[in-house]
C-alpha cells in the first residue's frame, strides 16, 4: 500500500525574504522576467535604500546643528541678565485697533524703566502685554551694560530649529530621489516600448500569416 505524499513544507521567512531579494536584484533567472523588469526593480530598491540614507543624513544633520548651536546659546545666556522693568505708559496700539496688532504673542512696544547694574537707571522701549497698564512689572533681558537685549534661545527652541533644519534637508533629499527615480523609470519605460516594438515587428508577420504569403510569392 502506497503512502500518500507529504505536503511540501513552506519555506521559512528568511528564505522567502532572501528569495525575493535575489529576484529583485536579478539573481534568479526567472523565464518571464525581462531585463528591463529587473532594472526597474533595482531602481525601486535603490530609491528605498536612498530613502533610508536620506533619513539618516537628515537626523545626523539636525543633531549636529543642535550640538553646534547649543554652546553659543548657553554662552549668550550667561552674558545676559533678566531684570524687572516698570511700564511707564500703556503699550501703543495701531490706529486700526486690530486684535492681531503686535503679533499672535499678544505683546506690544511700551516705554519702561529698569535698573541694571545696581544704581544705574535705564529706560527704553520693551515688549509688554497689550493689556499692561502703567506700573505693570515685566521681565526683560538686558546685556552687561544694561541695554535691552534679544532673549536668548533656550534648549527647546534650539531643538525645534534643528528639527526644522533636518526636515528641510530631508525634503530636499527626497525631492532629488523622486526626480532621479522618475527619470530612471522613464528611461526604462522608453526602453521597454522600443523592445516591444522590435519584437512586434519581428513576430507580427508570423502571427498574421503575412510571412507565409511572402514566402509563397
Amino acid at each position: 500500500m502506497r503512502s500518500s505524499p507529504r505536503p511540501a513544507r513552506p519555506a521559512s521567512l528568511p528564505r522567502r525574504v532572501a528569495r525575493r531579494l535575489r529576484r529583485v536584484v536579478g539573481g534568479r533567472g526567472e523565464p518571464l522576467v525581462r531585463a528591463v523588469d529587473r532594472a526597474r526593480a533595482r531602481a525601486w530598491s535603490v530609491a528605498a535604500l536612498g530613502l533610508l540614507v536620506a533619513v539618516a543624513l537628515a537626523a545626523t544633520g539636525a543633531l549636529l546643528s543642535y550640538r553646534a548651536a547649543a554652546p553659543g546659546a548657553d554662552a549668550g545666556r550667561g552674558r545676559l541678565h533678566q531684570v524687572d522693568a516698570v511700564v511707564l505708559s500703556a503699550p501703543q496700539h495701531d490706529a486700526a485697533g486690530s486684535r492681531f496688532a503686535g503679533g499672535y504673542e499678544g505683546r506690544a512696544d511700551a516705554e519702561a524703566s529698569w535698573t541694571y547694574p545696581a544704581g544705574q537707571p535705564h529706560s527704553g522701549v520693551v515688549r509688554a502685554p497689550r493689556a499692561a497698564a502703567a506700573g505693570t512689572v515685566v521681565r526683560i533681558w538686558v546685556g552687561p551694560d544694561g541695554a535691552v537685549a534679544t532673549p536668548p534661545l533656550d534648549r527647546a527652541a534650539l531643538a525645534v530649529s534643528a528639527a526644522c533644519t533636518g526636515a528641510g534637508g530631508l525634503l530636499a533629499l527626497l525631492a532629488l530621489l523622486v526626480v532621479g527615480l522618475r527619470l530612471r523609470l522613464r528611461v526604462l519605460d522608453r526602453r521597454a516600448e522600443e523592445a516591444w516594438a522590435r519584437s512586434w515587428a519581428r513576430l507580427e508577420p508570423l502571427w498574421s500569416g503575412r510571412a507565409g504569403h511572402r514566402s509563397e510569392d
